[in-house]
């Protein structure tokens, strides 16, 4: 101890002042970024709320729990968007979470290393399409596959539920292309993200469940998905976030009509895609003032959704630790 005592009091005697002053320059360029952030947040909050202020004058909070888009008689309301938002996004990660766990097991856990490389690279490349290029897509390719394929195969099968009854439009526009669409774009993420928390994982503890006679299924089930939960939630959310703003594909696919239903066979839309296809276009200041309390509400489920994201893996991290 001694020893260790006489090192430090010669090293603090060894440092120059331009080292005393590096560690000050660099705190306060970190502090000065992060407050950047949280200024950032809140100029952006400020702006959206004083431009949506008109609106939020004119019809209140009852502009969330009603329904109607009349830039004719001036009538607006956001339940419409706000359910299409909910419903494309939750569906969307309901399909990409056990997609995107799996591609991430498999890269880190079961594919050869030859193969690794070359898998974990296309699947990140999807990330790298434009959102206008995978609508087109979407137009092009995902639709009539929807209306001519998939919407028949689901009605035969599953029309029975409130989920798959009546038939798919003609170009196969509607909730369901939209769907698919946004988890197309909420794999790439998810399962890269989920990847590095699986290689993350101690070898020795896979290596020690493996030793005890675990199947590797067991291995993967009790060591490698209770290790990373925290950090497979962060991911997951974060492709939901990624879903909950993304507007060009949406705007491509969904259809762009009003009315709340619960057939994935319709047409909808979404806050995002409702903000793209109408700002420029507004006619009026009430319409403009309206378009923007839509991005309000759009911001608000986000910090929503990460806030509720951030207590999950902290609760997470706080029962890996032996908190609990």
């Amino acid at each position: 101890m001694e020893a260790a005592t006489a090192r430090g009091r010669s090293l603090g005697r060894t440092r120059k002042l331009y080292d005393r002053v590096g560690d000050i320059v660099l705190y306060g360029v970190t502090a000065a970024a992060a407050g950047f952030a949280v200024v950032l947040v809140g100029l952006l909050a400020y702006k959206v709320i004083r431009q949506a202020w008109p609106a939020i004058d004119e019809f209140g909070l009852g502009f969330i729990v009603h329904q109607a888009w009349n830039p004719v008689t001036n009538q607006f309301a956001a339940l419409d968007f706000i359910y299409g938002t909910a419903l494309t996004s939750f569906v969307a990660m309901l399909l990409a979470a056990p997609l995107s766990i799996a591609i991430g097991l498999y890269l880190s856990e079961l594919a050869p290393r030859g193969v690794r490389g070359v898998v974990g690279a296309l699947v990140e490349m999807l990330a790298a399409v434009p959102s206008v290029v995978l609508g087109l897509w979407g137009i092009l390719v995902l639709g009539p596959f929807v209306a001519d394929h998939l919407a028949p195969f689901l009605h035969r099968t599953l029309g029975w539920t409130p989920f798959f009854k009546g038939e798919a439009t003609q170009n196969g526009s509607g909730y369901l292309s939209a769907i698919l669409v946004l988890t197309i774009m909420i794999v790439p993420i998810a399962s890269a993200i989920c990847r590095e928390l699986f290689l993350s994982v101690p070898r020795d503890l896979e290596q020690a469940a493996l030793a005890l006679g675990a199947t590797r299924w067991e291995m993967v089930r009790g060591v490698v998905l209770h290790y990373t939960r925290g950090g497979i939630v962060g991911a997951l959310i974060l492709g939901l976030g990624r879903a909950i703003g993304e507007a060009i594909a949406v705007t491509q696919v969904i259809g762009g009509q009003t009315g709340i239903h619960t057939s994935l066979f319709s047409l909808g839309d979404t806050l995002a895609s409702r903000i793209a296809a109408q700002y420029q276009g507004a006619a009026t200041n009430i319409q403009v003032a309206s378009i923007v309390y839509l991005a309000a509400i759009l911001l608000v489920i986000s910090l929503v959704v990460n806030f509720i994201a951030l207590i999950i893996v902290r609760g997470f991290e706080f029962q890996r630790a032996g908190g609990l």
